[in-house]
């Protein structure tokens, strides 16, 4: 599969950011990129503006006009969701319990939240799980080891607050909200680009700067487009994407008083054809390069979990305050 080039994203970019607030205001877009323009199933070798619809309209009076500033439209019909999870389903590979903690496990808050319709099919109050990312700690204090994860899953609605107890193996997966407890939320983000949260971990297990089946964390770096990146999720595990960009704009529904938000400038993840990159509780999960370092922070998909999103790990790191922690 071709990738643009930078310079021909670099092109491009001005137009569609002087043109995605018009875009987004417009009926049904749910996210707005640069890539190659497709026509009739077949890629055309064109930069376009990329505009995903729930669904395409062929009236006139909700048509995406075919072109901008001589930059041509590629209209998409897709659907996206935050890819935390409200119950366990059979089949999962990171639901297990761990003896020590790394990156790639399955865990959640210890709390449950009211949930109704059309959040969920029946009133109820529901656990949530996701996705433990990598450690942390912070730059401004004292060393305290804390661990990365995302914010619609660790902070879950607005009655989020500082001390929240978590769990690994979460609630939904079996674990005891009392015995089970790995630490506390410390520290949350949810802006224009990060969709994060930070534990501090006060657990008696063994911790380490490494990932489930992928080894120990070298750092972080800006994700390339065209690169292959790697991520361990509670949900679908070790999978494998193509960075398909990291222009990418996306319209999420987080539910649960949060409400709707639009994440700038995240990177797109492209699984391999009839493949699956991410699925619902792998939300928290880190990307990581060939060389181990983390590029972003996995947080929503399609249904077929072939297109993913993740945070770019540099904003995520600056607006948590804190540092990946490495292997040494």
């Amino acid at each position: 599969m071709a990738y643009l080039d930078e310079h021909a994203r670099a092109a491009i970019r001005p137009i569609k950011r002087r043109v995605e607030d018009e875009l987004f205001a417009r009926p049904g877009v749910i996210g707005v990129d640069i890539g190659e323009k497709v026509t009739g199933g077949r890629p055309t070798g064109r930069a376009a503006i990329v505009v995903y619809v729930e669904v395409k309209r062929h009236s006139q009076r909700y048509a995406i006009p075919v072109q901008y500033g001589g930059v041509p439209t590629d209209v998409v019909q897709e659907s996206f969701q935050p890819h935390r999870a409200l119950a366990w389903s059979g089949g999962v590979h990171g639901a297990e319990r761990h003896s020590c903690l790394v990156g790639g496990i399955g865990f959640g808050p210890c709390r449950s939240v009211r949930l109704v319709p059309p959040d969920v099919a029946v009133p109820g109050d529901y656990p949530v799980v996701g996705t433990l990312g990598a450690l942390v700690t912070p730059r401004a204090a004292l060393p305290r080891l804390m661990a990365l994860t995302s914010f619609h899953v660790a902070c879950v609605d607005d009655a989020w607050c500082v001390g929240d107890p978590m769990a690994h193996p979460s609630v939904v997966d079996g674990g005891h909200p009392l015995e089970d407890r790995i630490g506390t939320l410390a520290r949350a983000a949810l802006s224009g680009s990060v969709d994060g949260a930070v534990l501090l971990l006060t657990t008696h297990l063994d911790c380490r700067a490494e990932v489930v089946g992928l080894g120990p964390v070298r750092g972080h770096a800006r994700a390339v487009v065209g690169s292959a990146v790697r991520k361990r999720g509670r949900t679908t595990g070790v999978t494998e994407a193509a960075v398909a960009s990291t222009d990418a704009s996306v319209v999420l529904d987080f539910g649960n008083d949060l409400g709707v938000r639009t994440l700038h400038n995240q990177v797109r993840l492209q699984a391999g054809p009839g493949g699956r990159f991410g699925d619902h509780g792998d939300s928290g999960a880190v990307l990581l390069d060939d060389a181990n370092r983390v590029v972003g922070l996995y947080c929503a998909g399609n249904p077929s979990g072939s297109i993913g999103f993740a945070n770019p790990i540099e904003p995520v790191l600056e607006q948590l305050d804190v540092d990946l922690l490495v292997e040494t």
